[in-house]
């Protein structure tokens, strides 16, 4: 209901909305591990801040701060590096000692404290106060508000509206928001979807009157004893304290999810359940004695909605026309108002106010079964407080029915990865080398085995398992106009291939696809593994808007992909086909279908490496047979596998640009060196052309350019904050590679010379009382990308600022995570190092 009012009041004007009980702890916080989702709790914060001045309903917000503690050492790592990635946000945040954090919490004993991460303007609000204002001022801006109003039935109509059926009478809507809280799934059970949704217990108590709470001259801060999982605010003149359970101990309500939510259920409550949170509570006494002094007077145990990976699903559905989504708010209130802002800016502008696709319902599919979503979110709420490490792998619910042809046959050898809902090889095991799981804030165990990788596809090559891709079918009458109408650079002609960016209306960079034409009017398009349903979604609106004749079939999970890349791909490959494979006969971005040892596959020379490749298209079954042919060619040239890792690494020693890393729905092309790829002078009105001829026009406020730094066994992971002459100026991300660090930016305008003087701030070289410790950075100048020149005698294609070959495995890497993940965002968001982009002013040198 909360998000619901927002929608209103941004000017979506009728509403049927259900009211349901708000039995939430009501936190409010700026923090959160995700870069993008801080935003939105910036909005919500904002919002509540003015909400009684502008409804003249008091909604209870206090601000007291919130205090998150490390009593461990790692922990004092993760705040170091999430203060890292927080100095280009507007909200404060800061690392302080034990001597504050007692100061601003009292009662706690710090024996164990050894920093704390603050978050000035955090605290908590009166939920159902909140809900009250927030309906007072949904109607003050004209929404129709129907309470008790449950929709009974759903049905669209051919023109893309919807028929909404409740007691007190049918509503014509032009879309559909469900934002139905726990009656979520049912909903969409209404019109044929099943979204991945489960209820999970949550319980917190409330004491009695403390003593010392009372005597008190100002309000406790928020605090939260990571290590203890319970977080404890006050209430009144005693405590409320909520801890999470581990899973195997918590209780999520699976029988709404096979039975449905009891007819009624509102503000009812599951029985209390003591219990399992009992060690939680003897944590919480000896860091705050004292609660042993004090009574239970009030235990809450009421249901949260948990998605797999806890973040909510926000935005349009693919599928359903006008069905939109506003679902699974694990962490409730803080989500409600910015949520609200973003899905109303979106419905009225077309297109996202900024990026946020980690919300996107679209990250999960067919796949996603009640199965996977019950373990994941068993997992999500246990590891609610554990130490958010980059890169991390979490594995409740893996694997998925979603495996390529090769699973078994590489699992035993690799670290495996997983990408919406794939299982993918990261890196590949050495002989005597550590094969164990271990995360860390510094280089572990992946760090040599990648860069043996990332010698062996320069040096010889290599064969990668590029099955989770997202592919598509197109073709039709029509397919011509429809994809010269919606990307901007010109439609490749029949047998090759070309890069292609969607835009916005606003010009921005919505999706980025290879697009092969391999017969007449017949199309195949690539995108990454996170990306699929993101950007098929995309293109089936733009085919239903414009009335194009074209049939558009998804065949992700029915074709396989292996990359075979190197100075040597070509003798391995000829060995196996009776196609010429030499220069003249089969041309960079040719597409052809040929049989590889008897494999029928469409064979497309590009390679995300830059070195020369091929991509092998075909049949999913015919992996295992194709994969063991090449090995067995390539015994002589000395074939091996490699990862996604080294992938990402030797994509940004090429400076070849990434969807979600140096372009987004934030990012223009222009900026993002793109513009060989931006046809402004084709016929076609693609997306977006005429706001980007506006931008051109304008001239550019920043462009991508590349720093190198000076790092130890501390490599920066993505996001973290520049600085420039005391200020932070850019963001972006960052890479290891094994050459030498290296990183990508969004820089300000004082960026102009080669060796300007940056700093970056390493997440290990902070201490608890100083956050802006950084290293020493300065400018690459026009050749950084390639360390051996860009045309030297070693290079295997043909390059320029962003290489025709530089297509994103979306759900590979990236710092914008596309995979379904933990609120700690920690997908591997690559690991090179020597480039540093950053979007900068006018005048920069690029790279």
């Amino acid at each position: 209901m909360l998000t619901g009012c927002v929608l209103t009041w941004r000017g979506l004007e009728k509403w049927v909305l259900t009211a349901y009980g708000v039995n939430l702890a009501g936190l409010t916080t700026y923090f959160h591990p995700g870069i993008n989702l801080k935003k939105i709790h910036y909005d919500s914060i904002k919002l509540y801040e003015k909400l009684e001045e502008e409804t003249g309903q008091a909604v209870g917000f206090h601000q007291p701060g919130s205090i998150r503690l490390a009593t461990t050492p790692v922990r004092v790592d993760e705040f170091k590096y999430q203060m890292t990635r927080a100095g280009w946000h507007a909200t404060e945040q800061y690392l302080i000692g034990p001597e504050k954090v007692q100061e601003m919490f009292p009662l706690l004993n710090v024996d164990k404290v050894l920093a704390g991460l603050y978050n000035p303007g955090d605290g908590h609000i009166d939920p159902y106060s909140l809900t009250m204002a927030l309906a007072a001022g949904a109607r003050k801006y004209g929404a129709l508000l129907k309470y008790p109003a449950p929709v009974t039935s759903l049905a669209p109509r051919s023109d893309g509206t919807w028929d909404v059926d409740t007691p007190q009478g049918s509503v014509r809507a032009k879309r559909l928001v469900n934002a139905a809280g726990f009656w979520a799934r049912e909903v969409g059970k209404m019109i044929g979807l099943e979204h991945p949704l489960i209820p999970v217990q949550h319980q917190y108590l409330v004491t009695s009157t403390i003593p010392e709470v009372k005597a008190l001259k100002r309000e406790l801060a928020v605090l939260r004893d990571l290590e203890g999982s319970y977080y404890v605010r006050q209430e009144r003149d005693g405590l409320l304290l909520g801890p999470y359970e581990r899973q195997e101990k918590m209780r999520v309500q699976d029988s709404w999810v096979t039975d449905g939510v009891p007819p009624g259920f509102g503000k009812e409550l599951f029985e209390a359940d003591l219990d399992r949170i009992t060690e939680h509570l003897e944590i919480a006494m000896e860091m705050i004695p004292v609660l042993k002094k004090a009574d239970i007077v009030n235990v809450v145990n009421g249901p949260i909605t948990y998605t797999p990976d806890i973040l909510p699903m926000v935005g349009p559905h693919q599928g359903v026309r006008n069905y939109w989504v506003a679902v699974g708010f694990g962490y409730g209130i803080i989500h409600a108002g910015g949520i609200g802002k973003y899905l109303s800016e979106w419905i009225l502008q077309g297109e996202p106010p900024f990026d946020l696709i980690e919300l996107d319902p679209n990250r999960y599919g067919r796949w996603t079964t009640p199965q996977y979503t019950e373990a994941k979110a068993r997992e999500s709420y246990g590891f609610n407080n554990v130490v958010g490490y980059p890169k991390e792998e979490r594995f409740a619910g893996r694997p998925t029915q979603r495996v390529s042809g090769l699973y078994s046959i590489l699992q035993p050898r690799c670290s495996m990865g997983f990408h919406a809902g794939w299982e993918q090889p990261h890196w590949f095991y050495k002989p005597g080398q550590d094969t164990q799981y271990r995360p860390s804030f510094r280089r572990t165990n992946w760090f040599e085995p990648v860069g043996s990788e990332y010698e062996q596809v320069m040096q010889k090559v290599g064969v990668i398992d590029l099955s989770p891709f997202g592919k598509f079918h197109i073709k039709g009458r029509d397919s011509v106009t429809l994809l010269d109408n919606l990307f901007a650079n010109v439609v490749p002609k029949v047998g090759f291939t070309n890069i292609s960016h969607m835009l916005t209306p606003r010009g921005r960079v919505y999706a980025e696809l290879t697009v092969s034409h391999q017969a007449p009017g017949d199309f195949l398009l690539v995108t990454g593994s996170g990306s699929e349903l993101h950007d098929l979604r995309w293109i089936e609106e733009a085919a239903i808007r414009g009335g194009y004749e074209v049939e558009i079939s998804n065949t992700t999970d029915e074709l396989g992909v292996l990359g075979v890349a190197g100075p040597r791909a070509r003798q391995v490959l000829q060995k196996l086909t009776s196609e010429d494979l030499s220069d003249g006969a089969f041309k960079f971005l040719q597409v052809k279908p040929l049989k590889v040892a008897h494999v029928p596959v469409t064979a497309i020379r590009i390679s995300y490496t830059g070195e020369l490749g091929w991509e092998l298209y075909h049949r999913r079954e015919d992996s295992p047979a194709l994969y063991e042919a090449l090995m067995n060619a390539g015994q002589e040239e000395g074939i091996a596998d490699f990862g996604t890792y080294a992938l990402n690494v030797l994509r940004l020693e090429k400076a070849f640009r990434a969807w979600g890393a140096e372009m987004n729905c934030d990012t223009n092309p222009l900026e993002a060196g793109l513009e060989p790829f931006v046809k402004l002078d084709k016929p076609a009105d693609f997306i977006g052309k005429h706001a980007l001829r506006q931008i051109k026009a304008s001239g550019l406020k920043r462009r991508l350019v590349c720093l190198t730094l000076a790092t130890d066994d501390v490599d920066p992971e993505g996001n973290e904050s520049v600085w420039y002459e005391g200020k932070v100026s850019a963001q972006g991300p960052h890479y290891w590679e094994p050459r030498g660090p290296h990183c990508r930016e969004p820089c300000d305008p004082h960026c102009r010379e080669p060796c300007d003087p940056h700093c970056w701030e390493p997440c290990g070289l902070h201490s608890p009382h100083s956050p802006h410790c950084r290293e020493p950075l300065s400018l690459c100048g026009p050749h950084c990308r390639e360390p051996r020149g860009l045309h030297g005698p070693h290079c295997r294609e043909p390059r320029g600022l962003h290489g025709p070959h530089c297509r994103e495995p979306r759900g590979l890497h990236g710092p914008h995570c596309r995979e379904p993940r933990d609120p700690h965002c920690r997908e591997p968001r690559g690991l090179c190092g020597p480039f540093c982009s950053f979007l900068a002013a006018p005048g920069t040198l690029c790279c």
